[in-house]
């Protein structure tokens, strides 16, 4: 080393910090990379991914060799230094050329390659996995040898260094990540991937049609009124009941019944013919299980009942794919006949609507997990069923009491100024 001129010792030196720079850097960038994009690129064929995700699956020879190559450089260029120091200063000198050298090394051999390794892993790692993967081969020995140890003193504390770390997503972490993919996923398809991953969430009583406004076909009724009924009707399956909702005896595609009628064949035994029997589903069945029972069944309806086996409304395939794609209509206030412009610009609401109908249309918040209709909150609310003209102010929304009924609230009105701010 005495050989080497001022020169050579220099550019020696300068070499070194950049070969720590390169282990820093890397090292930051291969354990930062994002292993489900690096997974993605493998199987597209990037061979520098498929390396470094060989490289991944034993973190311990990576770190080995990663620290053994950033100790030799970052040792050898501590030594030149001092050769320099002495040749240019004397022993005097040999305290400064050490504090510049850390000084030196921490900006351009850790913080600056690290920095740049967080922010853009795949430039820095993916070239870095061909050089680990000589090297790790090279010096295999001395790698082994240092893991041995390291893995003898973690499996004292009760450490298994072959323990893949669990990469898989919670549904919450998943929902967090569609939601902050804003840049590269589309504002339509991230909602609807947030809308599946909440099928699990809500059951069928919370989007069911209740018992009081399913429409459908009573035999106890006149066979002109049946017939009417059937004509005027704006669904292509009805349940069909025999003295009121209670007493279902099944569903029929309304299309049969029109061919019937087109035959003048439309009699009550001909209805119950056409009928399919009833599908009862339990309230508490979550919306995922109740689809891929629909798609197992090939059924488009199902009968909603409680703990009792009582009736209390009516599911369709139709009600659920909804809730992934959204209604069919554009404008957020013609979404559903519940939700009325007043003529001051206000908002009336039918107390009958659907909490999650309601969160969804306004873009509210209210809680779903107790009632499920705007009336049950309100009543839950006050504990009792309150007086036309009635002001609350419903968890952060502003409501009026415009009509009520013996059961309770029957419509409420969205105070102006909270409707202009909701359109702001």
């Amino acid at each position: 080393m005495n050989d080497l001129s001022l020169t050579g010792l220099s550019i020696a030196l300068v070499l070194l910090i950049a070969l720590s720079a390169f282990f820093s850097g890397s090292e930051t960038a291969l354990l930062t990379l994002n292993r489900y994009r690096l997974r993605h690129l493998a199987d597209q064929g990037n061979r520098g991914a498929r390396l470094a995700r060989k490289l991944l699956e034993r973190p311990d020879r990576l770190i080995g060799i990663i620290l053994l190559g950033n100790n030799f450089v970052n040792t050898i260029a501590s030594a030149l230094a001092t050769v320099l120091a002495l040749r240019l200063g004397g022993e005097a000198a040999i305290g400064i050329a050490a504090g510049l050298l850390t000084l030196v090394v921490l900006i351009f051999g850790e913080v600056t390659p690290k920095t740049y390794g967080t922010l853009y892993p795949e430039r820095l790692a993916l070239p870095a996995a061909y050089v680990y993967t000589v090297l790790l081969k090279l010096f295999y020995p001395i790698v082994w040898a240092v893991n041995l140890i390291t893995n003898g003193l973690l499996k004292m504390m009760g450490i298994a260094s072959t323990d893949s770390p669990n990469t898989a997503l919670s549904r919450e972490e998943l929902r967090t990540v569609v939601s902050e993919s804003s840049a590269m996923v589309p504002e339509r398809s991230r909602a609807m991937l947030l809308a599946i991953l909440d099928l699990e969430r809500a059951t069928v009583e919370d989007i069911m049609i209740p018992r009081h406004a399913v429409e459908g076909i009573d035999l106890q009724d006149s066979e002109d009124d049946i017939l009417q009924a059937i004509r005027n009707t704006n669904y292509t399956r009805l349940p069909l009941f025999d003295g009121g909702v209670d007493n279902v005896l099944g569903v029929f595609h309304a299309r049969n019944a029109l061919h019937a009628l087109l035959d003048k064949t439309l009699t009550k035994t001909r209805l119950r013919e056409i009928a399919r029997e009833p599908y009862f589903v339990p309230e508490g069945t979550p919306l995922y299980q109740q689809l891929l029972n629909f798609q197992r069944l090939k059924r488009r309806v199902a009968l909603v009942v409680d703990e009792y086996g009582d009736f209390k409304g009516l599911i369709t395939l139709t009600d659920l794919l909804e809730e992934i794609v959204g209604e069919f209509t554009t404008d957020p206030y013609d979404r559903l006949e519940e939700i009325h412009h007043a003529e001051d610009g206000s908002l009336l609401i039918d107390c009958s609507i659907g909490l999650r109908d309601l969160n969804r249309a306004l873009r509210w918040e209210l809680p779903t997990d107790g009632p499920k209709t705007l009336n049950g909150l309100i009543l839950d609310y006050l504990e009792t069923i309150p007086e036309p003209g009635t002001s609350l102010l419903l968890h952060t929304h502003p409501l009026e009491i415009i009509q009520t009924v013996e059961s309770g609230v029957k419509t409420v009105k969205v105070i102006q100024r909270a409707v202009r701010k909701l359109r702001r």
